[in-house]
């Protein structure tokens, strides 16, 4: 069986076994008349017996399932020639890729022609035999893991048995493992960032890359080869990643938070109801059609405007982005600021209102700082959406790296050269390829520092407030 088939199958004993736990319980207690001689609820029962049988075949077929094809590659590495053995790493993976295609090829022999004797063919029976011999052992593994877990944790139940209990015990270990696996997968990222930077580092001096006034990573791969300077100043890409972020905000903190206050305290229930869902729809919409958007509308009005008023605007501009990327964040910025303001006690608002401050005195005096934490919060995930945007601005605001602080002018961001630097085939031990983990490095440690100013905020007010 496949990993998808046996996760359904262990699914649906679990729900075989919540029944079957229930009925065990109303045995033990005597009958159905009887239950109340129980601690626990026939049904919570149930609920741990289902526990039982699920959750640790699932963690098994997750454990099985990460080092599976590892564990194949490794028997079928020594099965090879000696010769094959000795290719180096690179050159192992490709030929363990081709064995693994040819596997999957249902009329292998038609594919060889009758050349039983080539390698390729016998590595591919061979691994067709692995993944046969594997599925049928993981299957086997799992259904035996459900029924002795079953059959042991039913063994146990007894008039006395606290199973609502037993399940709030397991219930916790699953929300700390869960809680293991989201710090060590974040810990994960950090250091794979973090220890690839260090390696373009130590091809490029760490200030040339965050004080130099050029990008450009293309390396030369030959000494006549023209056009590839090898320059990693990211200074362009800081300067346009700010440069569409502000605009970005300056578009969408005032129209969101004032869009906020109107639908939190003047608006009608009716026009709220209305009003709200329409606002959140723009949160659901792609990006790549707000980069249509963006470069089919916006920048040749932006560019018309310009040649209007005799500006010279460039066809894809950093105005044109940030504005279609404000409009894209206003719906944080409105949706958890109203969501803020009407978490602030209603004492507050009254009490501001009884002592003669009129409404618009209240909202800026009392409302608005008590809600702070909240708008901060709203503030924050707007700049960290518009830092991390990447299609809106490769269609509207191009991908040339040009130091500039005027929004007519085409510029880049960091996300975009990340994509950029990672498209297609790569290795991974070039200067080019590595400066992708750099930026990426850099993007961390901003959003970092965005989180301590705004911790800093929150705390500040909240003490006020408490």
């Amino acid at each position: 069986m496949t990993s998808s088939t046996l996760i359904f199958a262990v699914l649906f004993l679990a729900l075989l076994s919540y029944w079957y736990g229930m009925h065990r319980a109303i045995q033990v207690a005597g009958g159905i008349t009887k239950v109340k001689k129980l601690v626990s609820l026939p049904r919570q029962f149930g609920l741990l017996t289902a526990l039982w049988c699920g959750v640790p075949a699932l963690i098994t077929l997750v454990i099985w399932s990460s080092f599976e094809s590892n564990v194949i590659n490794w028997l079928l590495v020594n099965q090879l020639p000696q010769s094959i053995q000795e290719l180096s790493r690179a050159e192992l993976s490709l030929y363990l890729n081709d064995i693994k295609i040819l596997s999957q090829d249902s009329q292998l022999a038609e594919t060889f022609a009758g050349n039983v004797t080539d390698p390729k063919f016998i590595a591919a029976q061979h691994m067709q035999q692995l993944v046969t011999n594997a599925s049928w052992m993981k299957s086997a593994m799992i259904f035996l893991i459900c029924i002795t877990a079953v059959l042991y944790i039913v063994s146990r139940y007894n008039t006395e048995f606290q199973a609502r209990v037993a399940i709030e015990k397991i219930v916790l270990r699953i929300l700390v493992g869960c809680s293991v696996i989201a710090i060590l997968t974040t810990l994960g990222i950090v250091l794979s960032v973090l220890f690839e930077s260090i390696v373009f580092f130590s091809a490029v001096p760490p200030w040339e890359f965050l004080f130099g006034l050029e990008w450009s990573p293309q390396t030369a791969m030959r000494a006549d080869q023209v056009g590839s300077s090898g320059a990693f100043g990211a200074i362009p890409l800081f300067a346009g990643t700010m440069l569409i972020t502000l605009v970005a905000m300056l578009m969408a903190v005032p129209v969101g938070l004032m869009t906020a206050i109107y639908l939190s305290q003047y608006a009608s229930e009716r026009l709220r109801s209305f009003a709200k869902p329409m606002l959140e729809i723009l949160a659901g919409i792609p990006t790549v059609v707000y980069g249509f958007f963006a470069a089919l509308t916006v920048a040749p009005f932006v560019r018309d405007a310009g040649e209007y008023f005799g500006l010279n605007v460039a066809s894809e501009s950093a105005l044109a982005a940030g504005l279609v990327m404000g409009v894209m964040i206003i719906p944080f910025v409105s949706s958890l600021s109203d969501d803020a303001i009407n978490a602030v006690p209603k004492e507050l608002k009254e009490g501001s209102l009884g002592m003669g401050a009129t409404m618009s005195e209240t909202i800026k005096k009392v409302l608005l700082p008590a809600a702070l934490p909240g708008i901060v919060g709203a503030f924050l995930l707007a700049i960290s959406r518009a830092i991390g945007e990447t299609m809106i601005v490769v269609m509207a605001a191009g991908m040339a790296a040009n130091l500039t602080a005027n929004p007519l002018d085409s510029v880049t961001t960091v996300t975009v050269q990340i994509v950029a630097l990672l498209t297609g085939d790569q290795e991974f031990d070039s200067p080019k390829t590595l400066a992708a983990f750099a930026l990426g490095l850099m993007l961390f440690v901003t959003t970092l520092a965005l989180n301590v100013i705004a911790l800093k905020i929150v705390r500040k007010y909240r003490e006020q407030y408490d």
